[in-house]
């Protein structure tokens, strides 16, 4: 058995995960960051915690969004670490070993072994959410750690938006789900008589899912925002695919549960259309990803087997 911890924006989650990623057992805890040496000791009590009838592992996981190499944090995106040594810390703690991946990689592994990738050897996931997190696994391995892909930073409109890493036209300023709020936000300026504003009040904002909502009512504005934005997101995902080959693509994050026939029916005519992936006897398929908010405590659980 192995535990898998997912690093939140505001919450710490763990479970412990058989064999087959059954997620046996769950712990929440907000997170209170302090400091990394604090940080470490709350990664080892919530171990015990869910290690309450003894039960013996393997090691720990755990996935966070930032970059990691080996049992070190690099730097992390929601909370203050930067070159951390966090492995040792934690050991300080508790004598586990403690393996190390990004949030978008342990969402790979989850779904690699348990859901939308299961039987391939090749594999990507690609989230949707305030940016783009791409997993891959190559081979069946991993490619994790401090070569983590960085594919929502692919530039696609040179000279376009600026992305928050300072460069401009990055894939995930346009197909992330922040990017189709702001794309939703600038028809709205100019159509003022979409069916977008009223659900917008409805939600009390724009969401990612406010444009899919309307564009199943059949208003105009909203199919618009919707093509334009499956035209951006196929973009990135066909230079993804051209230097990837893999089997599958699973789409995810909350994007990702849009209705098929607008997400990802023309996603896949585009790929289809524009990839080399159809050419040489291997077409990428494109699939939903399956396992939803239980991918990062399985991906992490599941760490040491694609490392």
């Amino acid at each position: 058995m192995y535990i898998g911890i997912d690093v939140g924006g505001t919450n710490l989650k763990a479970g412990l995960v058989d064999g087959n990623g059954k997620i046996l057992r769950v712990q929440r805890v907000p997170l209170d960051f302090q400091g990394p040496e604090s940080f470490a000791g709350m990664l080892a009590d919530l171990t015990r915690e869910i290690l309450q009838n003894g039960e013996s592992v393997e090691y720990v996981g755990i996935g966070l969004p930032g970059a990691v190499s080996g049992g070190d944090v690099l730097f992390t995106t929601n909370i203050p670490m930067e070159n951390v040594p966090l492995e040792q810390l934690f050991r300080r703690h508790l004598d586990l070993p403690l393996l190390l991946g990004n949030d978008a990689d342990c969402a790979a592994v989850a779904e690699f072994f348990c859901g939308a990738g299961k039987g391939t050897q090749d594999f990507g996931v690609v989230t949707l959410g305030t940016g783009i997190g791409v997993g891959l696994i190559l081979d069946g391995k991993l490619r994790g750690g401090a070569v983590s892909s960085e594919a929502g930073h692919i530039v696609m409109r040179r000279g376009g938006e600026l992305c928050n890493c300072g460069r401009y036209g990055c894939w995930e300023r346009y197909a992330s789900a922040t990017g189709l709020i702001r794309l939703t936000k600038e028809v709205m300026d100019c159509r003022p008589e979409s069916l977008l504003h009223r659900i917008a009040a409805q939600q009390g904002c724009v969401e990612g899912k406010t444009a899919f909502m309307a564009a199943e009512q059949g208003d105009e504005a909203a199919l618009e925002v919707c093509r334009e934005y499956v035209e951006d997101l196929a973009d990135g995902a066909v230079s993804l695919i051209n230097v990837v080959r893999p089997e599958v693509i699973a789409i995810g994050g909350g994007v990702a549960a849009a209705p098929e026939y607008l997400l990802l029916e023309p996603l896949r005519e585009i790929v289809a259309r524009e990839s080399f992936s159809s050419h040489g006897g291997r077409a990428t398929k494109i699939l939903r990803a399956e396992l939803g908010n239980d991918a990062g405590i399985i991906g992490a659980a599941f760490l040491g087997r694609v490392m």
